[in-house]
């Protein structure tokens, strides 16, 4: 059915807004990381996260598949490489970078899945994913280059961080779309954030010398991660994707770069430099670029990218998440 009109100006909208949540959870966590631990935001963010997903699990009208075991080892085993490794990355890499690098480097990441998945999968690469790959790669080396300069090996190190947090979460997307075969997306995002979640609460452990109760503002800011980035914004996200198609999704998600960097300045007052800026619009470039299909549309969201969370309307079947996104 093609959607036109208000359903589709509300789908955009959706969408927009998933795209600005994700992206000003870099900037909320560099304000937060002012008086939590790197390992202690994951663990407080997920465990909420965890609980506020089984709870919309328990009050779904339909019940979805029960995983059998071997896959529910499978599904935890995603969990932990996509939560708890990517996100213990990205944490650090934001501790010792900045919140606009991270927004900038993560535009990076949908094509370090495409490129893992044809590695793994042997197959060949068109001509404009392969200059996609080059200008994104040049971007983000601009943008690496640029924080060693102004931040010292300190910022090099949180940069460095950043991007394998991308590997990480390239490889969470094959194994999450693996594990997720058959199962609702609802059930599938709870499952892999418990077990995110463990791992982050074990890990946390190394700071519990340094834990300290976090202040009001940087409580109010670890429920916005929880609440409105690891679930509001899937279920903005997967209303608009019921309503267009996954290409117009993907390309509208390439607006992350640009928020996370406003959210950077307007939340943690950094000034953006012009390097910065460059590389971060030949990275958004490159992605575009190496989104293109011949006959140019763009690939779908099932192609390259993972299973998210289920809206709450409809869960017949899984709805998959752009690679590069975040929960």
């Amino acid at each position: 059915m093609r959607y036109v009109g208000s359903d589709r100006l509300r789908a955009i909208l959706a969408v927009t807004a998933a795209a600005l949540l994700w992206s000003s959870s870099y900037a909320v966590t560099k304000r937060v990381l002012d008086e939590v631990g790197p390992l202690t935001i994951g663990a407080m963010r997920f465990t909420l996260a965890a609980g506020l997903l089984g709870l919309m699990v328990r009050l779904r009208r339909k019940p979805g598949v029960r995983p059998d075991a071997r896959r529910r080892r499978l599904i935890w085993l995603s969990g932990l490489l996509g939560i708890t490794a990517y996100f213990v990355l990205e944490n650090i890499g934001v501790e010792l970078s900045t919140a606009s690098d991270a927004s900038l480097i993560v535009a990076t990441y949908p094509l370090m899945t495409m490129l893992l998945e044809l590695a793994a999968f042997r197959a060949r690469l068109a001509p404009t994913r392969i200059a996609g790959v080059l200008l994104a790669t040049l971007g983000a080396a601009l943008v690496v280059h640029n924080g060693a300069q102004i931040g010292g090996s300190s910022r090099w190190i949180g940069d460095f961080l950043l991007l394998l947090g991308g590997l990480v979460w390239a490889g969470y997307n094959i194994l999450g779309t693996h594990a997720g075969r058959g199962q609702d997306a609802l059930g599938l995002t709870y499952h892999q954030t418990l077990a995110g979640a463990g791992g982050f609460l074990l890990a946390s452990v190394i700071e519990v010398r340094d834990f300290r109760l976090p202040g009001t503002v940087a409580s109010v800011l670890l429920a916005y991660l929880a609440v409105a980035c690891s679930v509001g914004g899937f279920l903005l996200y997967n209303y608009g994707l019921r309503r267009m198609t996954s290409s117009v999704a993907v390309n509208i998600l390439n607006l992350v770069p640009a928020f996370g960097v406003l959210g950077a300045v307007l939340v943690n007052g950094e000034v953006v430099r012009l390097a910065q800026v460059v590389g971060g619009a030949i990275i958004v470039a490159g992605v575009a670029l190496g989104m293109v299909e011949r006959g140019g549309s763009a690939p779908s969201a099932e192609a390259d990218g993972a299973d998210g969370a289920d809206g709450a309307a409809e869960e017949d079947a899984p709805t998959p998440v752009p690679a590069g996104t975040r929960i």
